[in-house]
């Protein structure tokens, strides 16, 4: 972002956290929102939890300082923060729910985290972000290194580093941290995995957005629904192969796995009991924190694929409506034909019609009936010559595993409930060429859920075993999660 005045100045104009950090009841808005949701962890709030909570506010405060200091009803200030202008909280109504419910805006949370940092530290580690940079750097250096031999070197390197540290802890040498370095350390852990949790609200809203404007292109879309299908799923396909999606994705796989979250709970109680970390007294929530990665990970999963369903209903209800419209279209054009029948059409109403004709087929024209010709078997074997020929060919054989092909496309469908051919295999390449191409194409005519558009092609590319890179033009294949719909 440029520091400009002007992009500054519309900043401070229209952005919901400028707009909070100078609001006349600042403080008592970022402590109770800090309150109601951040410390809890809680992703929605239903409006008569939220209001009574924070009327138990205004009430102490009110005995405080007055009660011409908070004059409003509890109610009146949650609309307020709620209202566009303001933007600080998300009203809406849940699935199958008659009450309204509130969510903090992402937002609030950067206002939050910038005055936990306004705070003055017991002491600035810089150390341990340090050696933080140092790895990144070799992260990237090494990640991006295509040489072998290169490699080669830095995991012989690495070898002979961890060799010299199995022969010092023989000898009873361990480099242990300080206490220091252990505060250091553990005060940057909990600084990042808090940090996660803003993230998932953030990845929600950027989904809402979507929602937003895939809803906006709907209703002023005026050409083909193909079209419009397509232009929507490669908007969403966009935002899933993004950056943040394949990271979000990442993490969320990484996060699932039964043998890390044992790890993760096993690290945090280990380090909770760390004398040197017990004797700061750290926060006990965060031995949990994993829980609460987990649930609000979720949270955001059950959002995208509720959006998805929104979409797809609104998609059906605009269909059912095209539907009706050319049902009366056709009703109307038989009610006419009906009241024309008695007295005939009007003048300057003509149609034309092939005339009727009957095919000729002459009987000379079929052909006459030719005796097939027969072949004289011998009885003894035929004794082949000495022939040197390479078999090798018959046995160098390609195998393509339906049910792996199956179980990558359920991998793609985990988070979405659509993916196009071409997201699937972006994110597992082909290692078989043409025939595992052909494979997905034929998976795709058996499923049932999954959508072949033969009337828009998509350029697939892969790497042969020659080196050589091939392309394939295919039609788009979508691949949809099986749903029951409901009945109307």
């Amino acid at each position: 972002m440029e520091m400009t005045y002007e992009t500054l100045e519309a900043l401070r104009k229209n952005h919901p956290a400028w707009r909070l950090m100078l609001a006349d009841h600042a403080a008592l808005i970022i402590a109770f929102l800090h309150r109601a949701f951040i410390t809890t962890n809680r992703r929605s709030v239903t409006a008569s939890q939220l209001a009574a909570g924070l009327d138990d506010e205004l009430y102490a405060l009110r005995q405080a300082r007055g009660a011409e200091s908070f004059p409003r009803e509890a109610q009146d200030y949650l609309d307020e923060w709620a209202d566009d202008r303001k933007g600080w909280l998300r009203k809406f109504y849940a699935r199958d729910a008659d009450e309204a419910s509130y969510d903090l805006a992402p937002a609030v949370e950067k206002v939050v985290g910038w005055i936990q940092g306004l705070g003055e530290r017991a002491f600035v580690g810089t150390e341990s972000r340090l050696r933080l940079v140092f790895d990144l750097l070799k992260e990237i250096v090494d990640g991006s290194q295509e040489d072998p031999a290169e490699h080669l070197k830095e995991l012989q390197r690495q070898k002979a580093a961890l060799e010299e540290r199995i022969r010092r802890v023989k000898r009873g040498e361990l480099d242990l941290l300080d206490d220091t370095a252990l505060r250091e350390r553990f005060e940057h852990m909990v600084g990042t995995a808090r940090e996660l949790l803003a993230d998932f609200r953030e990845v929600e809203q950027n989904f809402r957005a979507l929602d937003r404007s895939t809803r906006e292109r709907i209703a002023a879309w005026d050409g083909s629904r193909s079209g419009l299908l397509s232009a929507i799923f490669e908007e969403r396909d966009s935002i899933n192969e993004s950056d943040q999606g394949r990271s979000f994705r990442a993490f969320w796989d990484f996060l699932m796995s039964a043998g890390r979250q044992t790890e993760l709970e096993s690290l945090l109680r280990r380090s909770l009991e760390v004398p040197a970390i017990a004797a700061i007294r750290p926060d006990r929530s965060i031995r949990r924190v994993h829980h609460d990665w987990l649930e609000a990970g979720e949270h955001a999963q059950r959002s995208v694929a509720l959006l998805s369903r929104e979409l797809r209903r609104f998609l059906d209800d605009r269909a059912w409506l095209e539907n009706r419209r050319i049902i009366e279209l056709i009703g109307r054009i038989e009610a006419n034909a009906l009241a024309l029948r008695a007295d005939g059409p009007p003048d300057g109403l003509t149609m034309t019609m092939d005339l009727p004709a009957a095919s000729v087929n002459l009987p000379l024209e079929r052909p006459l009936y030719s005796p097939p010709e027969r072949y004289a078997l011998a009885d003894s074997p035929a004794v082949a010559e000495e022939l040197a020929i390479d078999s090798s060919a018959l046995y160098d054989l390609v195998l393509v595993d339906p049910l792996l092909l199956r179980q990558r496309v359920r991998a793609c469908l985990r988070d979405r409930d659509q993916i196009e051919l071409a997201a699937v295999l972006a994110a597992y390449p082909l290692e078989h060429g043409l025939a595992e191409l052909l494979g997905y194409l034929q998976l795709a005519s058996s499923d049932r859920a999954a959508l072949i558009d033969e009337s828009a092609t998509v350029v697939v590319d892969w790497a042969a075993r020659d080196g050589v890179r091939r392309q394939a033009r295919i039609p788009q294949v979508i691949f949809s999660r099986e749903v029951q719909h409901e009945s109307r």
